[in-house]
């Protein structure tokens, strides 16, 4: 019988994380309790002691991102606007 991987998303990771940083209980009692590997969770915490530095570094990254998919999608909008526009004029020239 062939076990899949269970895929974690990333709010989970950081759940776990945050709580082998706290320290409150062992990495052993973490891994039983949220049902993940221990070396599971020491990769998580090192992930997140790693990337805690990117928070901090430009924090418009976020907005800038968000601000590009309002741009890309208001530019499909009107494409398709115009691809409409362009459809219809040929069939009126072309007839």
């Amino acid at each position: 019988m062939k076990r899949t991987r269970k895929k974690h998303n990333p709010a989970f990771k950081a759940k776990v994380a945050l709580a082998a940083i706290k320290g409150d209980r062992t990495v052993a009692e973490l891994a039983s309790a949220f049902g993940v590997h221990p070396n599971q969770i020491y990769n998580w915490k090192k992930q997140l002691l790693d990337g805690a530095t990117s928070v901090f570094e430009g924090g418009g990254v976020t907005a800038e991102g968000t601000t590009s998919e309002a741009q890309v999608d208001l530019l499909y909008r009107q494409i398709g606007q115009l691809k409409v526009e362009n459809d219809f004029l040929a069939r009126k020239l072309g007839k």
